[in-house]
C-alpha cells in the first residue's frame, strides 16, 4: 500500500509548465513525466506519455516489469506517431519516470533524467540512473563532478520517450522496508536542490501535501528556472 501526493509548478522563469504526473492509488501506479519541444509540444508530449501508459496497464492484473517496460514502448510509439501526424509536434519528447506496486515489491521505469530517490533509514538514494551526457558520457571520460557541474553539456538527454526508436529504459525492482518514502521528481527540483536538503525535507515530521509544497518552494527559492514536479509516496505493507 502507497500513500501518495503530487505537486507541479511552472517554477520562476517558464510561462508554461510542460510537466505531467499521474497517481492512480487504484492501479498502485504512479508517473511523472517532463516533457520538451516547442509551443505545446512539450506539454503534448508529457501528458500523452502518462496517459498511454495508463491506459496500458490498467487492463492488466498481473503486475511485472517486463510489462512495465513494455507500457514505456507503448507510450514511445504514441508520442513518435503523434509527432509524425502532426507538423507542430515536430521534435517533441520527454523524460519518464513511474513506479508500479507489485505484492510487497515496487517496480520502477525510467527514461532521461527524472528521478526516483528511497528514503529509508539509512538515509536517502536514488534509484534511478540519469539518461544525460554527464552521467553517461562526462564520467567515462573522467571528468570530475565540479567540471560535470558546469560543462555545456551537462543536461542534454541521451534518451527520451518520442526522440527515437529503439528506446532504452533503465528498469528497477525494490523491495523496500516498512515506512520507506519515494520521491519522484523533474529535474526542476533535483537540479537545484541538493541531496542533503532533500533528505532532511523528507526526514521532517508533516503531511506528504506539506512535504510536497515545501520541496517546491525550495526549488523556487533556488531560482525555479524550470518546472518543478514532485510525486510523494509512503510505502507501507499493513492494510489499515
Amino acid at each position: 500500500m502507497v500513500e501518495a501526493f503530487g505537486l507541479s509548478d511552472p517554477g520562476c522563469v517558464r510561462k508554461n509548465n510542460e510537466d505531467y504526473f499521474g497517481i492512480d492509488p487504484a492501479a498502485g501506479l504512479y508517473l511523472l513525466a517532463d516533457g520538451m519541444g516547442g509551443a505545446q509540444a512539450g506539454e503534448t508530449a508529457s501528458r500523452l506519455s502518462v496517459e498511454t501508459v495508463q491506459a496500458f496497464l490498467k487492463a492488466k492484473p498481473d503486475p511485472n516489469l517486463d510489462t512495465l517496460v513494455e507500457s514505456f514502448r507503448e507510450a514511445n510509439r504514441k508520442v513518435l506517431h503523434t509527432a509524425s501526424s502532426e507538423p507542430r509536434f515536430n521534435g517533441m519528447g520527454t523524460t519518464l519516470v513511474g513506479v508500479w506496486e507489485s505484492g510487497e515489491e515496487l517496480l520502477i521505469a525510467s527514461v532521461g533524467d527524472s528521478r526516483a530517490y528511497m528514503m529509508e533509514d539509512d538515509g536517502l538514494k536514488a534509484v534511478t540512473e540519469d539518461q544525460t551526457w554527464a552521467n553517461e558520457v562526462g564520467r567515462k571520460l573522467g571528468l570530475d563532478e565540479d567540471r560535470m557541474k558546469t560543462h555545456p553539456m551537462r543536461h542534454v538527454l541521451t534518451m527520451a520517450i518520442g526522440v527515437e526508436s529503439p528506446l532504452r529504459i533503465n528498469s528497477y525492482t525494490i523491495r523496500p522496508a516498512e515506512g520507506a518514502q519515494f520521491l519522484l521528481c523533474s529535474d526542476g527540483l533535483h537540479g537545484v536542490v541538493p541531496g542533503k536538503a532533500l533528505a532532511e525535507e523528507l526526514g521532517r515530521n508533516a503531511s506528504q501535501e506539506d512535504r510536497c509544497r515545501r520541496l517546491i518552494q525550495m526549488a523556487r527559492f533556488a531560482g525555479g528556472p524550470d518546472n518543478i514536479t514532485v510525486v510523494l509516496l509512503r510505502y507501507s505493507t499493513k492494510s489499515s
